[in-house]
């Protein structure tokens, strides 16, 4: 059992771990060798971590089971592809050129994206019958559920061996149509940029909005902490697209939340973002 996983980023990683933990030989790709032992060192820790919490697993069988690489020849044998790669429409478009030039005819291409429509991944593919959307929720390695997207050409076919590929590592599906940000982001990108205004209009502070979704909502998380979780620049990326696909005004995105990101604060991964992680 074999799958490709296309990004080495927050996502990837986590994905990459989940399959390993469950049994799975994983080929983590990335184009910077540098990102790649980044990964390396995160996915050995997070495992470790799951150890420490006695979860019945072998981090270094675990990791043996992950091969890092920047070549896509190594994913010619494999029969699912998880593509990770940052919401932009060009590097999508030359990424899938890759895989349906290096992958075999009845891979399955499975994009993870947070708001790039499925319909048009399939169309610029090769292969649309077999391109579906499935959006693991983060943090991916303990996250029990997914959204699974049908774009215009998905067979039924790919879409049920997509399910029982999720259900090989304990992950459940709810099954939507096509639409740019599907259900989840459609949703939860005006949570955060709304958020974010809120927070650059002085009406409250970030731990104050979080707090209120925390304790008056019974969210797990609030809007602002998972907008650091994923990352502030992924976030901004999907309400450009949000936006340019709707032209809705609601997804204009906050002044505030474009300053951060220009200045390098994107959350967990840098250190700060609305909140500090130093």
């Amino acid at each position: 059992m074999k799958v490709g996983i296309i990004g080495a980023g927050v996502m990837g990683q986590g994905i990459a771990e989940r399959f390993s933990v469950y049994g799975w030989q994983v080929i983590l790709i990335d184009k910077d060798d540098a990102i790649l032992e980044q990964a390396k060192d995160s996915i050995f820790r997070s495992l470790k971590l799951k150890q420490m919490f006695k979860q019945k697993i072998n981090p270094k069988e675990c990791l043996e089971k992950i091969a890092f690489a920047t070549s896509y020849n190594e994913i010619a044998d494999v029969k699912f592809v998880i593509e990770n790669v940052t919401e932009e429409k060009e590097i999508k478009k030359s990424v899938y050129q890759l895989l349906n030039n290096n992958c075999n005819e009845e891979c399955i291409f499975m994009a993870n994206t947070s708001c790039v429509p499925i319909s048009w991944i399939g169309n610029i593919s090769g292969r649309p019958d077999k391109v579906i959307g499935v959006h693991f929720m983060n943090p991916a390695p303990v996250k029990n559920f997914t959204e699974v997207i049908l774009g215009l050409f998905t067979s039924e076919k790919t879409k049920e061996k997509v399910i029982n590929l999720l259900a090989s590592i304990d992950i459940a599906a709810e099954v939507v149509k096509d639409s740019p940000g599907f259900v989840s982001n459609r949703l939860s990108h005006l949570f955060m940029n709304e958020a974010a205004f809120l927070v650059h209009e002085n009406v409250a502070t970030p731990e104050q909005i979080d707090r209120i979704f925390e304790e008056g909502f019974g969210h797990k998380m609030g809007p602002l902490k998972t907008a650091d979780l994923i990352g502030l620049d992924t976030v901004l990326d999907s309400l450009k697209i949000l936006y340019d696909e709707y032209e809705d005004p609601k997804f204009r995105a906050s002044p505030y939340l474009k300053q951060l990101v220009s200045v390098n604060y994107l959350g967990r991964k840098s250190g700060q973002g609305f909140y500090k992680y130093y």
